[in-house]
């Protein structure tokens, strides 16, 4: 797993950083890995999600909004993105949104979630 510790988007220039639509920068953070997990560190279902995929052999970039000054922002962004309920985990496959853990699981479950993986290029079998 890939973990994402410091403050998310930091590379960029202060002007950029200021402000921002945090739905924008979701975007592009879910666009430059194949699997993105947006998740808070205290979370179950984010660790269960973690192990789900680190069992499969897939290695995810994991971007913990707790320990991001801006996460805060970004969860109200993904709850409204995902239309209400639980914001973390939230998990994007090839820069697609995949959704929180009752659609990843119902994708493992159904057998969709192995190919989403393949298509992107995170997975090998």
């Amino acid at each position: 797993m890939h973990y994402q510790t410091e403050s998310l988007g930091s590379y960029l220039p202060a002007a950029t950083m200021v402000g921002g639509d945090p739905l924008e920068r979701i975007e592009r953070l879910a666009s430059e890995n194949a699997v993105v997990i947006f998740s808070i560190s205290t979370c179950c279902m984010c660790h269960a999600i973690k192990r789900l995929f680190c069992g499969m052999g897939v290695n995810p970039t994991v971007y913990e909004l707790d320990e991001d000054p801006r996460g805060n922002e970004m969860e109200k962004a993904l709850t409204r993105l995902l239309g209400g309920g639980a914001a973390v985990p939230v998990v994007f496959i090839g820069g697609k949104l995949v959704g929180a853990m009752d659609r990843v699981m119902a994708s493992h479950i159904n057998g969709s979630l192995v190919p989403l993986l393949k298509e992107a290029g995170a997975l090998w079998l």
